[in-house]
Formats: C-alpha cells, sequence, structure tokens
C-alpha cells in the first residue's frame, strides 16, 4: 500500500487535486498529524473534517496522528475516539499517554497504530492480554526532519522481522522530492540512508529489499517525474531517468521502448532482449562514435565494429573501460542509479530522457 501525508496547517481544499491525483497513481493512504495549535482547535477540526470528506469520495484510507490533548481539542475523550469514523478517519495513530484497555477497545472498531519504536516485547503481550485486536493493528514507523537522527538500517530490519513474526503490518515514510516540509525542508525519512533519495529509490529499497508492505510519502509531495515513476511500476516495468549524450533521434527513440532484462542476467550490464530486433527493424547501420568510459549507469549501443551485437542496448551495472565497439550515447541520473539492482532478469524497463548535460571526458 503506497500513502500520502496532507497536513492540516496549510488550506486542505487546495490539496484536493494533489489528492485526486495521486489516488488515480494508485495512493490508497493518506495520513494526518493532529497534534493541534492550542490557540487554533478550530481551523483544524474543520479542515479535519474537509479532508475526511475527501477520504471517503476518493476511497482512500485516512489515518491520523493524535494525542490525548488533541482529541480533546477535537472534543472527544478516547472513550468516544470512535466517533471520528464519521468525520471519514480511518484510525489513529496512538504513541503514549493512553491506557492499554483503551488503545485494545479502540483495536475493536477501528485501525491503530502504534509507534514501532517502543512497541516492545512486554507492552504487545499486556496489550494481548488487555483484548488488542491485532488483525486492526499496525507498526508505525516514525519519519525524522533533523539530518542524522533517522533510523538505522540493522535496528529497524532487526524490529521488522520481529513485528512481522507476531503478524503486525510495518509501515515507514520515504522523503517526498517537490515541497518538503518545514522548518528544515530535509526530507522526511524513517531511515537515514534514505535522506536526499529519490521518493521512488527509498520506496523500491523498502519494498524489496526491507520487505515493507505499506509505505507512505512523509513530505507534503512528490514531483511529475517521480510519480511516473510509481505509474510505471503498476504497469509492470521500471522507468529510468536518464540524460542524452548525442544529438540522434533515432537511438535516442529506441530507448523509450519498453524492453526487458535478458533472463540470464549478466554481471556486469543490463541487456535488452528487443534492442537488435528493433534495431534491424529500423535498418540503422550503426558507425563506432562516443566510445567513451562507460561509468555505472551509462547506456550504451553497440556499433557495427561488434559483428551480430550491433544494436544491442545495454546499462552498465559497475564501471566499465572504453570499448571501441559500444557507444555510450547517455547516463542514467544519478538519483536512480540504486534502482538498477531492481533490473533483475526478466524485467520490463525504459529510459525517459531528461535535460542534456555537458558530455563526458573521454
Amino acid at each position: 500500500m503506497l500513502g500520502i501525508s496532507i497536513y492540516l496547517s496549510e488550506p486542505v481544499e487546495e490539496k484536493k487535486p494533489y489528492i485526486e491525483k495521486m489516488k488515480n497513481a494508485g495512493f490508497t493512504s493518506i495520513f494526518t498529524s493532529l497534534h493541534i495549535p492550542e490557540d487554533n482547535p478550530e481551523v483544524y477540526r474543520e479542515r479535519l473534517m474537509e479532508l475526511g470528506t475527501y477520504a471517503k469520495e476518493y476511497g482512500l484510507e485516512l489515518m491520523a496522528d493524535i494525542s490525548s490533548k488533541s482529541l480533546s481539542y477535537l472534543g472527544y475523550t478516547w472513550d468516544k475516539a470512535t466517533e471520528l469514523l464519521h468525520w471519514g478517519l480511518t484510525g489513529l495513530r496512538i504513541d503514549y499517554g493512553i491506557e492499554n484497555e483503551s488503545i485494545a477497545a479502540l483495536s475493536k472498531k477501528m485501525k491503530v497504530a502504534l509507534n514501532a519504536s517502543t512497541l516492545t516485547q512486554e507492552l504487545l503481550k499486556e496489550l494481548l492480554e488487555s483484548g488488542l485486536e491485532t488483525s486492526s493493528v499496525e507498526a508505525w514507523h516514525n519519519f525524522y526532519p533533523r539530518p542524522e537522527t533517522g533510523l538505522d538500517r540493522e535496528g529497524f530490519s532487526i524490529l521488522n522481522k520481529w513485528l512481522t513474526e507476531h503478524r503486525i503490518q510495518v509501515m515507514a515514510f520515504i522523503p517526498g522530492d517537490q515541497r518538503l516540509r518545514a522548518p528544515l525542508y530535509m526530507g522526511l525519512p524513517t531511515l537515514e540512508d534514505h535522506r536526499g533519495s529519490s521518493p521512488f529509490a527509498s520506496f523500491m529499497d523498502l519494498h524489496y529489499k526491507e520487505g515493507i508492505s505499506k509505505i507512505l510519502v512523509g513530505d507534503p509531495e512528490i514531483s511529475e517525474s517521480s510519480l511516473r515513476q510509481f505509474t510505471a511500476l503498476q504497469k509492470g516495468f521500471i522507468l529510468l531517468r536518464a540524460r542524452p549524450l548525442v544529438d540522434k533521434p533515432e537511438l535516442l527513440n529506441l530507448c523509450t521502448m519498453v524492453h526487458t532484462n535478458r533472463p540470464d542476467a549478466a554481471r556486469d550490464c543490463i541487456r535488452s532482449m528487443e534492442s537488435r530486433v528493433n534495431q534491424l527493424a529500423e535498418g540503422l547501420s550503426l558507425p563506432p562514435a562516443a566510445a567513451v568510459t562507460r561509468k555505472k549507469g551509462s547506456i550504451t549501443i553497440d556499433n557495427q565494429l561488434y559483428g551480430r551485437y550491433q544494436g544491442e542496448l545495454q546499462i552498465t551495472k559497475t564501471d566499465l573501460c572504453a570499448d571501441e565497439k559500444v557507444n555510450v550515447i547517455g547516463h542514467v541520473v544519478e538519483e536512480d542509479i540504486p534502482l538498477l539492482p531492481f533490473i533483475k532478469g526478466g524485467q520490463a524497463f525504459k529510459v525517459e530522457w531528461v535535460k542534456r548535460k555537458a558530455e563526458p571526458d573521454a
């Protein structure tokens, strides 16, 4: 499950187009924070109700991070918190200051997200003894606005293994890349490894390496470019953004078709199954040119010196030396280099050309 974050410090009406766009792209969850300023509870109340209306309209989950004080500002106690379901909320993220019995009672009527970092074996045992309904419970990691404070991967992995063994779904945050959240504007990742990483690369890492099935964007927005990558994955291929190094439309256009890495995946490069066939179909003969050093992420096409291999499209997974038989036509952008290991044998991929930069030295 993929989700977004909508913060009530801004008018919710302005976020409706973004909510609709993300829904259409396959995002199914909304997170919001209800740590309400004491001098502004009525505004937050109205905006939460409006956000709940949008969530119901688009069939989206709506989870809210809430404290006892914020709940009181909304006019409720924990005994009456389930009435927020009528506002369009699906569940509440609960951290501290709530009795185990209240958490267990809530879990029987709505989804409850517990703080993954503070959920200990002893606490889980106590909650179960209080009647916790585990099918309604998730463990949510925090996001970390301040650099150097995000979670360590090893501890993150160990904790998640324990949680999944108890059949508790785990959620983690990835950073955005369009509008970052104030006041630091340094991204809102769960893992420190993901600070400065692209949303899609962070998602692929969490989902395929760490086995996290529920992932939310912590920052207010992601870019259109990143959104196209998420949409492409739903269609079955990985979209790589790249910069061209040549002005040859006939070659660059070949790269923008959907390709498939050969099932007998090579160690050093991604090899397109379709490229040589496409090259023959276009009747192209490729002379040697731009045979420069193939840095990791180089997009290459074998030229006529390679005989029957002419026209083969490759993307290097490691640094390789220059080869007169191989033309370098572009390079994957730095933010998408982490995606290369996910293009395994049989995986489809596609190149999207972005703004060109200066040609590298030979």
